[in-house]
């Protein structure tokens, strides 16, 4: 075996699509904690609470929800005014059902030694923009029979 440690990604971005997955298909609430003293959280700060904020993130409650490697990112409405949510992985410290608690809490030092590589680190904080589709050949893949 090698001595270099092998650079492995975090859990988190794995199980919160896994947790909130389980609590959508369940008919449950799925709710996000957030730290809100993180860097790069952009959230709604005047619900801000002992600087958390729990967020819900059920697919009723949003719009364009986007959940990366490094980010979830996502519409919501705020005392009915419409605001853009960016939440980097980092930031989360737990998903849970509101109606019965159930979910994941997150080891906060799960990011201390995780280097993000260069690539990824220069789009993090900047939406990903949908690649151009090919054009496709003008073949009919229907035939109308009579």
């Amino acid at each position: 075996m090698s001595d270099n440690p092998i650079a492995i990604t975090p859990t988190r971005p794995y199980m919160i699509r896994a947790i909130y997955q389980w609590i959508e298909d369940n008919a449950l609430t799925p709710y996000l904690m957030v730290d809100a003293t993180a860097e790069n959280v952009q959230i709604p700060t005047e619900h801000v609470q002992d600087g958390r904020i729990v967020l819900n993130i059920a697919s009723r409650a949003t719009g364009n929800m986007s959940m990366e490697n490094d980010y979830i990112h996502f519409s919501a409405r705020f005392g009915g005014v419409s605001q853009e949510i960016w939440v980097p992985l980092q930031a989360v410290l737990g998903i849970y059902a509101k109606e019965n608690s159930q979910g994941m809490f997150f080891d906060p030092n799960e990011y201390d030694n995780y280097e993000p590589e260069e690539e990824a680190n220069a789009v993090s904080n900047k939406p990903k923009a949908a690649a151009p589709r090919p054009k496709r050949d003008n073949k009919a893949g229907l035939k109308v029979l009579k």
